[in-house]
Formats: structure tokens, sequence, C-alpha cells
């Protein structure tokens, strides 16, 4: 069974930093690309920033200049850097991966999500 855990979310205020880490764990054979998304209420879930394996990075324009995506590929650990953040910013951030499980199969995964609240 694979898992995505999401940590670092929080309160903080406008201006401010988080860091986001989510770790992968279970029955992973190897992972491709990573990726952060977040959804605020009573929107749809919108794209956030993703980093393939070999550590090509894409952003949403929104967070670009803003927002750091990092993996450490030893550790299953995905990480998004936050500065700067905006009250718009606040949402629930969810990691999303594209891996290959041990039975062979490629499958699209998500974490629970961690609140980010910025406050104004």
């Amino acid at each position: 069974q694979v898992q995505l855990v999401e940590s670092g979310g929080g309160l903080v205020q406008a201006g401010g930093s988080l860091r986001l880490s989510c770790v992968a764990s279970g029955s992973i054979l190897s992972i491709n690309a990573m990726g952060w998304y977040r959804q605020a209420p009573g929107k749809q879930r919108e794209f956030v920033a993703r980093i393939s394996n070999g550590g090509s990075t894409n952003f949403a324009d929104s967070v670009k200049g803003r927002f750091t995506i990092s993996r450490d590929n030893t550790r299953k650990t995905l990480y998004l850097q936050m500065n700067s953040l905006k009250p718009e910013d606040t949402a629930v951030y969810f990691c999303n991966a594209d891996l290959l499980d041990y039975n062979a199969n490629y499958g699209d995964y998500w974490g629970q999500g961690t609140q980010v609240t910025v406050s104004s």
C-alpha cells in the first residue's frame, strides 16, 4: 500500500514563510513526477508546482518567484518552500505523485492534505 503524508501547514501572517513536506511510503518501486496542488474553500483544486524525477520544475503563474519545489529521492520526500505568502494562498495543499509500485502498476497518488492559512 502506498501512502503520501503531508506536513508543515499552519497559520502564518502575510509576507511570512512556510515549508511543506510530503513523505511517500509503502510498496514503491520508483517515483516519477511529484507535485503540489491546492484547494481553497469553494474552489476547484488547482496546480501549484511540479518536479520531475530529474529535477525539472514548473510552477503556476500565481506562485512563480515565491515558491520553490524540491525533492529528496533517497528519502522519497517532496518539499514546497513558500515565501512572501499572501492571503490568497490560503488553501489545503495536497501532495501528488506518479509512481510505480511493487506490482509494476503505475498510479497517481494523493495525500490527505495540509491546511495553510495566511492572515492579512
